[in-house]
């Protein structure tokens, strides 16, 4: 079984607090300038050299999934990937700390590189991120935003937590976090290419 997760962890600043996550609603959390622009040019750069690939439903390979049309590739943690996989344990233990202060595991999956491309007509519709049931459960989901707004048209990620539907900040550098069973989307993206980075929280299930 994983080892749970704790703010022990996270030892020591890694970053300096330039903004500070803010609730926009119910368990929406909004955090603006999460990561500098030379940092989103890093993470772009290492995921671009990943060549994402069309994703598929969960576990079937052999049918199209109209669902959702877009790229991804797997962010798995290593020598080039540790400073994000530490920066966002930090970034975690702060939002799980301050709002959610769920009983979590902490970062079991690898992270999610997404792309979507304009001349596919890139989207996701209504889903939660419950993910393989093999894994362990998912209780947080964040989404960091790579893209800046100028570059696409559409691709709005949208959200519905109790309080009608909420579309997110699309602030090149901001992250999305909320509880990974609430109902999101992606709108059809209409020009350009938008590309973010998904993380899944883990823990013992919900009781």
């Amino acid at each position: 079984m994983p080892v749970r997760m704790s703010e022990s962890d996270s030892p020591v600043t890694l970053f300096p607090a330039k903004s500070s996550p803010i609730a926009v609603g119910g368990p929406l959390i909004v955090w603006l300038d999460a990561f500098t622009p030379a940092e989103l040019d890093r993470i772009e750069a290492y995921g671009d050299g990943l060549a994402p690939m069309r994703a598929e439903l969960a576990g079937r390979s052999d049918i199209p999934d109209h669902k959702r049309i877009t790229r991804v590739a797997w962010m798995e943690r290593n020598a080039q990937t540790e400073w994000l996989y530490a920066r966002l344990q930090e970034i975690v233990l702060r939002l799980n700390s301050e709002f959610y202060k769920y009983d979590l595991y902490g970062l079991v999956e690898a992270f999610q590189y997404t792309v979507y491309e304009g001349s596919e007509g890139g989207h996701y519709n209504w889903h939660v991120d419950l993910g393989n049931k093999a894994a362990e459960p998912r209780k947080i989901s964040l989404s960091l935003q790579l893209t800046d707004p100028s570059r696409y048209q559409g691709c709005r990620l949208v959200l519905e937590a109790g309080d009608g539907p909420y579309i997110a900040e699309v602030a090149r550098g901001t992250i999305i976090a909320f509880p990974s069973y609430v109902l999101h989307r992606v709108t059809p993206i209409e020009s350009g290419v938008r590309k973010s980075l998904v993380v899944w929280v883990a823990g013992p299930e919900f009781r």
